[in-house]
């Protein structure tokens, strides 16, 4: 997909509008896991989440190549359109996305911000993306998929930080959406030749890419109900899933409750404010605690864009208490 000089080239490229992020080794998470762990923090990125790097290497070769592009438009849950939208405005071009209806507020609210026209069709990411694709095909907009060599290439500069402060980590979980994040960390690390195992996180109520995982082959499911948003996928990306298959050892599946209760650990052990796929790997990692020790292990904590309503419904008085 690319080489470790192309990777490093795009780290500059990212590094002009997004400083490299913290990994921080939080002593109460390391008490709550019982080994040590180092959380790369994705969340504190202008768009508060891992994908503006991928937005950012797009539209750099995007405008290299194709000079004259009038426009650009895609699909997303939130963090895909907000970087985009972000990297678009840094060209000056127009931005269009397409979310499902029902989407979050907030999200919503930041791609317009961002300056993206925003456009609500479908029940789910699939029919928006749909839309997108058909709306693409007669106004002349380029088309910007969900999963691209570009993307991954942008996103991987986060995994390049990370390895290269910690090359020593025994194992990473990473969360699975579109696929990447994780892809990138695959990549990464096969490119530094280091051996940390890399395990991908999903949601029970969308497991699309572990089932695929566990069957050989593309799954597909009828649902993604998940209130983890950024993991809400029915339908892998077959380049994603070749990569994903090869490079990483397991995909854990987490239920929202255990993705509620990361949520929460996040908040008391860290204050840092984490969305549903955000905590994904730290639910991943309680849940397979016991296999853990003695390992040095790392987090993605992919983004922090969660609606105010659902975070006080996780975290408020309301929620189960935490152990």
């Amino acid at each position: 997909m690319f080489d470790l000089s192309e990777l490093e080239r795009a780290c500059a490229i990212v590094g002009q509008a997004v400083p490299a992020t913290p990994a921080h080794a939080w002593p109460l998470l390391a008490e709550r896991l019982g080994t040590q762990v180092l959380v790369k923090h994705e969340n504190h990125t202008p768009i508060g989440a891992f994908k503006v790097r991928g937005g950012l290497v797009y539209l750099d070769r995007l405008r290299r190549a194709r000079p004259n592009t009038p426009g650009i438009i895609s699909a997303t849950r939130g963090n895909h359109g907000q970087s985009l939208a972000f990297a678009a405005a840094r060209h000056g071009i127009p931005a269009v996305i397409y979310v499902p209806r029902g989407n979050s507020v907030e999200k919503n609210r930041a791609m317009k911000a961002f300056g993206a026209e925003l456009v609500e069709h479908g029940e789910d990411f699939q029919a928006a993306a749909e839309e997108a694709q058909r709306r693409a095909q007669f106004t002349g907009l380029h088309m910007v998929p969900s999963f691209h060599p570009d993307l991954v290439l942008g996103v991987a500069t986060y995994a390049l930080e990370l390895f290269r402060s910690a090359p020593d980590l025994d194992i990473l979980y990473v969360p699975i959406g579109q696929g990447s994040g994780i892809s990138g960390c695959i990549m990464a690390r096969d490119l530094l030749g280091l051996k940390t195992e890399i395990v991908g996180v999903q949601s029970t109520e969308a497991p699309s890419y572990a089932l695929s995982f566990a069957a050989g082959k593309i799954v597909t499911t009828e649902t993604a109900n998940t209130l983890a948003d950024g993991m809400a996928t029915r339908i892998p990306d077959p380049d994603a899933f070749a990569l994903i298959r090869k490079g990483a050892s397991r995909i854990v599946q987490v239920t929202d409750d255990e993705v509620a209760a990361a949520i929460r650990a996040y908040w008391t052990d860290t204050h840092n404010l984490a969305e549903g796929a955000g905590a994904a790997a730290l639910a991943a990692a309680l849940q397979e605690k016991t296999r853990l020790s003695g390992k040095r292990v790392g987090l993605v904590l992919s983004g922090g864009n969660i609606d105010f309503d659902l975070f006080r419904r996780w975290i408020g008085t309301d929620a189960p208490a935490m152990a």
